[in-house]
């Protein structure tokens, strides 16, 4: 048997704490505990009380507030945090506190709570461009932005498409990733964007544009993402007018913001499932390189790896670091020739110029131990995809290398991945 504690508690309609319903505030307050507790509210269809008040629906002045019966039921354990926020809120009413054994005590998980709408999670005041915007103006705005897309608006302010950062490389003639550009000085910034600013939006944007309305579940919108590929909807008011977007990231805050603490379930005997592990998603088909790896090797590879990503191991498998193409900027002269066309055609940085004279030579000769990262995030396998989410938010990275009790490398989880599966799981 499980020791569970139950409250009950009595009172009426116009019961209030702090201008809420006593109902709804012992609701929000429970939910906000993230423990293993259900409540219910029930409304009495008649009753009375200590004063000789009687409430009935065949008395027209006192049936305004019929009695209302709050019943929560949660781990023995619990009992203090639940009692300590609940008994402020009786100031009208009975508060009764119960022992119960629990024969057993199930619960399915939910990726987020269903009752979200793309409302309560989207980012608002996002900005926009207009067809004639200049694509080195898009680039410019999106820069210092969480968002790697931008929506296009008509006149009305309705979105007519979208300009992402893949199409500025595709079709725009961006020549390298917003990521890399943010690193580069402003004279490297001039000689990427100048060739664009004598184009506008609407040659490259993406239409038509698929977006969502406000008002919509949440679950429909990551749906729609899922379905389409997209990161990043444009979300509309009910004239059809920008509002807002929703992002992976906005998802991903909120399941932060609203997952249960599962762990703390499972050390009291609740059972929880269709819960996710980062091995369940785990890709192991990642390359990985030695430290003596040369650097012409470790670019090759990153221009062929999706992960956009190397894991560096030693001869036993053990994680040592991590490189990806940033790492490689400032280990190059500045102004070198021939580093603008072999990393993303551009780059010109002032830290370390450890690699000086002939760029290919230097890329033979220096090897990823004196680039890589060695200060990485790494996960285990067993880990519950939302608390790996809660990593990739807290860190700012959109992939997370996965070893073994010893340290070994077992392969990357990605945004995209813990998306699909955490959302998949839960429906």
């Amino acid at each position: 048997m499980l020791k569970y504690k139950a409250v009950e508690i009595f009172t009426n309609e116009e019961a209030r704490y702090r201008n809420k319903p006593v109902a709804d505030a012992a609701m929000q307050y429970v939910r906000k505990l993230k423990i293993a507790a259900r409540c219910t509210v029930s409304r009495g269809v008649a009753g009375c009380s200590e004063s000789g008040e009687i409430t009935t629906d065949r008395l027209e002045v006192l049936s305004v507030s019929m009695p209302i019966r709050i019943y929560i039921i949660f781990p023995a354990a619990e009992m203090e945090r639940v009692l300590d926020g609940l008994e402020p809120m009786v100031n009208d009413g009975i508060m009764v506190l119960h022992d119960l054994d629990v024969v057993c005590h199930r619960v399915r998980n939910a990726f987020f709570p269903r009752q979200l709408k793309v409302r309560d999670v989207m980012t608002a005041d996002v900005a926009s461009i207009t067809t004639t915007t200049r694509l080195s103006d898009v680039v410019q705005l999106l820069l210092p932005s969480i968002f790697n897309g931008v929506p296009v608006l008509d006149p009305k302010g309705r979105p007519v498409g979208m300009v992402t950062q893949g199409d500025l490389i595709r079709k725009g003639g961006l020549s390298l990733r917003l990521g890399l550009l943010t690193e580069c000085d402003e004279q490297c910034r001039k000689e990427v964007l100048n060739p664009m600013s004598t184009r506008q939006a609407e040659e490259i944007m993406t239409r038509p544009v698929i977006f969502i309305a406000e008002s919509k579940p949440l679950a429909e919108a990551v749906d729609l993402m899922l379905r389409v590929g997209m990161k990043r909807l444009p979300v509309v008011d009910e004239q059809g007018k920008l509002s807002g977007m929703l992002s992976r990231l906005d998802i991903f805050n909120t399941v932060m913001r609203e997952t249960p603490d599962w762990k703390a379930f499972a050390e009291q005997k609740v059972e929880v499932g269709d819960l996710k592990r980062v091995g369940d998603i785990l890709r192991r088909d990642t390359h990985t390189v030695s430290p003596e790896t040369t650097l012409d090797e470790v670019m090759r590879i990153i221009d062929s790896n999706d992960m956009q990503g190397v894991a560096v191991v030693d001869p036993q498998g053990k994680l040592l670091g991590l490189i990806a193409d940033q790492d490689l900027l400032g280990y190059f002269q500045s102004g070198q020739e021939g580093f603008w066309q072999r990393l993303a055609k551009g780059i010109h940085s002032t830290q370390h110029n450890i690699c000086h004279g002939d760029l290919q030579q230097c890329l033979l000769e220096t090897t990823v131990g004196k680039v890589m990262q060695t200060d990485f995030v790494a996960v285990r396998e067993d880990m519950l995809i939302e608390n790996a989410i809660s990593q990739m938010v807290e860190k700012g990275i959109k992939r997370l290398p996965v070893v073994d009790e010893a340290g070994c490398f077992q392969g990357m989880i990605s945004r995209d991945s813990l998306l699909r599966t955490g959302f998949n799981a839960a429906m």
